[in-house]
């Protein structure tokens, strides 16, 4: 008993030790920042070994996107001693002024922070750390600098690497790098300071797939800060690993065809093979060469020019520029029709022009003239029975409900809603649904009347070159579509797993055997829409659209400009291996007059490999065009 009193003084004694310790590692570890400093200065004696990116290969095996050796010129300063600022401005080509000026720039780029101890906005700033002096620089240029670096304690050579574009194509795919900024680079961070990161295209979406596996070199350093030796001997090393090389869908080939055709002109071509969805060619015009952006030296010198370019080459039209689609959404009207059993595959309708313009033609008796002679009161027609169904005796309520089924449908063609891509910069377009309708004009203040412009693919409907190359691939597959994406593999891994599945419409596979036989006619058959799209010895199916483009201007007054030539199309018909969207902003004239064609070239290159003798003409019209109101 005369022992209790001791053990209560020494349990006593154990537990305020644990508490003053837990308050100091407490105090250390989140209150007083010096501490993580000292640590993080203990872990600059370690170097980071970055390795180069990922290659990129299109479908072919051709290297679209490679690696370019440069050298950075590295300093520390607390490793820097009496720096000659004279003789060291010598070596580099600078003036005293130049390289004190550098100095302060290396310590303004780092940012501030809030200490969380004093409250007061500090520098991310740190003498310890390496910083980039020079960059960029090339073999010649560091090899001018390296013998004599000796004599400037603090400054070391680093090896480097930057992108470099072959073709100097796909800039709107491929994307670009910029160096990481203050909050992605830290001590436990992937990213130190001067290192580049994907900021758009696949080189953002795939950063962590393409950035590949940072090693570690431990040196010993001696008084100096200077290098003596490994550390063991290398024990604790690791090599830096280089990521699997990036198979794109892509033909680099097609797609400089591609942005050739489109040279002096706006819009987009989009180009999908229908069974995988792998993205063949996605060309935004106009274009640049990403050549251009490679660097902090190009970025700063054309980043600027191509931003404030009127003609916008930074613009994603194929993901981003949302357009009415015109008469190639009728072809989508007939499959919701025949589904909804408002009209059969067999159903005529009288082209009355009392009720919507058209031009002249026999009337269709049947789904597969109706695409084929792109039909306005057709089409007028049956959207008017979609959405007045009877289904309530307000005429009002019986339109919200058909129009509610009708985005329905449209939504399962990939409509009106982001495409989950591996692209960047997606547009969902625009499907209006009775919510729009009732934001614009009243809850169920509104019927087919007023909306009627949606039948042939007008008024608030808008889709992108993207969504309207994967309507073309679902007629393609009659039905079904595979999410269209750009990447085909990293390394051998295939696909991600979401552009593994088939995404079903909700239109039965039988309804779309007479839309695309109405494809068909529209090339091949007199009374057709695009003809000029015609390949010799290939079937293709299509469908032209025109778009009309009005402005408004101040007082109400509307300015009509050129309409847009969009078509659609895909190839062989029975056995699609490629399905095209073409949309030329204010072409003027129909989508069968500048769209087609450019989409058949498009077509016949890929499946052919070059333009037949008979298409050459075609080729150079569409090459000297000049169109769309270029600036």
């Amino acid at each position: 008993m005369k022992y209790d009193g001791r053990k209560y003084v020494i349990i006593t004694f154990i537990t305020l030790i644990g508490i003053i310790y837990a308050f100091k590692l407490f105090y250390m570890q989140v209150v007083d920042d010096s501490w993580k400093l000292r640590a993080q200065e203990i872990a600059e004696k370690r170097r980071e070994i970055t390795p180069p990116r990922a290659v990129i290969l299109d479908r072919n095996g051709k290297k679209v996107v490679e690696n370019k050796t440069y050298y950075n010129l590295m300093m520390c300063e607390d490793e820097i001693v009496d720096l000659d600022t004279a003789a060291f401005g010598k070596l580099i080509g600078w003036t005293r002024e130049e390289i004190r000026e550098r100095f302060k720039e290396i310590k303004t780029e780092q940012g501030k922070f809030r200490n969380r101890q004093t409250g007061k906005m500090e520098s991310n700033y740190r003498s310890f750390r390496t910083y980039p002096f020079l960059k960029e620089m090339t073999a010649d240029e560091m090899s001018t600098i390296v013998p004599h670096l000796e004599q400037f304690p603090g400054f070391r050579e680093e090896v480097s690497s930057m992108r470099n574009y072959p073709y100097g194509n796909a800039a709107n795919i491929l994307g670009y790098l910029a160096e990481a900024n203050a909050e992605e680079v830290g001590p436990r961070k992937f990213y130190k300071n001067g290192d580049y990161i994907g900021r758009a295209g696949v080189e953002r979406y795939y950063e962590e797939e393409i950035r590949g596996k940072k090693g570690i070199k431990y040196v010993v350093l001696d008084a100096v800060n200077d290098k003596v030796a490994s550390f063991e001997n290398g024990k604790y090393d690791t090599t830096a690993k280089q990521a699997d090389p990036i198979h794109l869908g892509l033909d680099i080939e097609l797609q400089a065809y591609g942005e050739t055709l489109m040279q002096n002109k706006k819009g987009a071509i989009v180009a999908i093979e229908p069974k995988t969805g792998e993205i063949l060619t996605l060309v935004s015009a106009p274009t640049y060469d990403p050549n251009l952006l490679v660097g902090k030296k190009k970025i700063k010198e054309n980043y600027p020019d191509l931003v404030n370019d009127e003609n916008k080459p930074l613009f994603p039209r194929p993901l981003a520029s949302a357009y009415m689609p015109g008469s190639t959404f009728k072809t989508i009207q007939s499959l919701i029709g025949m589904q909804e059993g408002v009209i059969t595959e067999n159903t005529g309708i009288p082209c009355n022009k009392s009720v919507v313009g058209c031009h002249n033609h026999p009337s269709a008796q049947n789904v597969t003239q109706a695409v084929q002679m792109s039909c306005n009161p057709y089409f007028y027609a049956v959207t008017r029975r979609i959405i007045h169904q009877k289904k309530s005796k307000n005429i009002n309520e019986d339109a919200a409900i058909g129009l509610g089924k009708w985005a329905e449908y449209m939504h399962s063609f990939g409509l009106g809603k982001k495409l989950e891509s591996d692209l960047t910069g997606i547009s969902s377009g625009v499907i209006p649904d009775p919510k729009y309708y009732d934001k614009w004009y009243g809850h169920n203040n509104w019927r087919f009347s007023t909306i009627r412009s949606i039948s042939i693919g007008q008024g608030e409907v808008q889709l992108t070159p993207l969504q309207l190359a994967n309507v073309a691939a679902i007629m393609a597959n009659r039905g079904w579509y595979i999410t269209p994406h750009v990447v085909k593999s990293v390394g051998d891994s295939g696909p991600l797993e979401r552009f593994r599945k088939k995404n079903y419409t909700m239109v039965d596979r039988k309804y779309f055997d007479p839309v695309v036989e109405g494809m068909r006619r529209c090339v091949h058959e007199p009374g057709g829409t695009a003809r000029r799209a015609r390949i010799p010895g290939i079937t293709m199916c299509g469908k032209t659209g025109t778009v009309e483009d009005q402005r408004e201007l101040k007082g109400g007054k509307l300015l009509k400009r050129p309409n847009h030539s969009v078509f659609i199309c895909f190839a062989p018909m029975d056995d699609p291996k490629i399905a095209v969207a073409v949309f030329i902003e204010n072409a003027g004239g129909g989508g069968g007059t500048w769209a087609a064609p450019t989409a058949s070239l498009i077509v016949e290159k890929y499946l052919n490999g070059e333009i037949c003798e008979q298409n050459k003409p075609k080729e150079q019209r569409i090459l000297d065009a000049k169109l769309s109101l270029w600036e």
